[in-house]
């Protein structure tokens, strides 16, 4: 069997060992069951529409990408990623920038999987037009999540949410700049494939 063949299955399982690790002593399991709803469900989508419709490798690896950085994030909580904690105490920063760096990757790295579900799902012509929706899509589903964050951390109504998973930072524009970020990621990836069908002719 060929690696092209399987290869979308190696990641699921690289995913579910890393998943695994994240799961072990996370700094507030709360949030960590919190943040990990969503990602769970869109693995266990990807799994059961493999067969009827499957990405490309190309867009499989981004998703991986992405989920890694967000078991990351999921298990230290997005506000106190040591990395990021560092960088906030060397450049005297006021926040953990972790979320942010997140939220653009979100941006950059799932345009191309929606871009493959609007050309060959709903047969958009590839051009401008379907790069352009494809733009606007990831805006939307940017928009989409932090109003679910904000939703969900009502109904949940407790510090640990707010401070942890919603994660604010004493920043009231948290959410518009949150979006922003994923906006400019999908900008970039635009840009990228525009390019990349332009050399292509």
């Amino acid at each position: 069997m060929k690696l092209k063949e399987v290869y979308p299955k190696i990641l699921l399982v690289l995913y579910v060992l890393i998943w695994i690790i994240a799961a072990i002593h996370p700094n507030y399991r709360s949030v960590w069951i919190d943040e990990n709803v969503l990602p769970v469900l869109f693995v266990f989508l990807l799994i059961f529409t493999y067969k009827k419709f499957r990405f490309s490798n190309l867009s499989y690896t981004l998703m991986f990408i992405f989920l890694v950085l967000h078991a990351i994030g999921g298990h230290y909580s997005y506000t106190e990623v040591p990395l990021f904690d560092m960088i906030k105490q060397q450049y005297g920063l006021m926040r953990n920038n972790y979320d942010r760096v997140v939220h653009f990757m979100f941006g950059v790295l799932f345009f191309l999987p929606f871009y493959e579900v609007l050309t060959r799902i709903f047969k958009t012509p590839k051009g401008w037009r379907s790069l352009t929706i494809t733009l606007f899509i990831v805006l939307s589903m940017k928009a989409g999540f932090e109003m679910i964050e904000y939703g969900y951390t009502a109904v949940r109504n407790n510090s640990l949410t707010v401070t942890n998973y919603l994660g604010e930072q004493g920043d009231p524009l948290d959410s518009i700049k949150d979006v922003t970020m994923g906006f400019i990621g999908a900008i970039i990836s635009l840009i990228i494939t525009s390019i990349k069908r332009y050399f292509k002719g």
